[in-house]
């Protein structure tokens, strides 16, 4: 029987798609304006992989040069997000579970608490954690295994519930925590996860 769940927050709890269109194009324009020397394949490639993924992240693949990294992250940090937002519907079905609860997301601080406050999800969770690199290099695995440890829970009696596999996922995996991805697009069809499913409805199904 779970006595717990982790939770990641990006197209996890809400679809980031329901920001893009307010969030996303500034940072585009942004991109255009100082991304001179990159390929233009990459850019367009990147732009679309920051929708999804943390800038450091995106930056390490695409090979930013020291100057737009350094110029990304004093743009980002600064940001916030102050329009009304909505959870996916089935998360509901989570909030209401009982069971106690953990938001572990990665990102820049200022805007990931933005999202939680206008989400009005903070009352959920009893630890809210934020891995932003600017300030840690603590990973997800670093913090599932904290909570473990502090909680004295043992790796069956947790669920970690996220939309990708090569974070939470992998990192839950690898402490023997069973996984539900959540992925409404069918995107990671050959992807492992305990339980795969495009409905957050279903991680009712799969807790005893």
């Amino acid at each position: 029987m779970k006595r717990a769940l982790i939770l990641d927050l990006d197209n996890t709890i809400y679809p980031v798609s329901s920001i893009a269109e307010n969030i996303f194009p500034p940072i585009f324009k942004w991109l255009d304006e100082n991304s001179d020397g990159m390929d233009p394949g990459d850019l367009s490639k990147a732009k679309d992989e920051l929708t999804h993924r943390h800038y450091h992240l995106v930056a390490d693949k695409y090979n930013f040069s020291p100057t737009l990294r350094i110029k990304g992250i004093n743009l980002l940090k600064e940001l916030s997000y102050e329009l009304p937002m909505k959870p996916f519907e089935d998360y509901q079905h989570i909030r209401t579970s009982g069971l106690t609860k953990f938001l572990v997301t990665t990102g820049f601080t200022k805007l990931q608490w933005s999202k939680v406050k206008m989400l009005d999800i903070e009352a959920d969770f009893a630890e809210i954690h934020i891995g932003d690199p600017e300030i840690s290099n603590q990973t997800k695995k670093d913090v599932f295994a904290d909570i473990l440890k502090r909680h004295q829970y043992s790796a069956d009696e947790v669920l970690v519930i996220g939309d990708d596999p090569e974070s939470e996922i992998k990192a839950a995996t690898d402490l023997g925590i069973e996984t539900f991805l959540f992925d409404p697009g069918n995107i990671h069809a050959e992807a492992f996860a305990t339980y795969k499913s495009g409905k957050l409805a279903e991680v009712a199904t799969v807790l005893w």
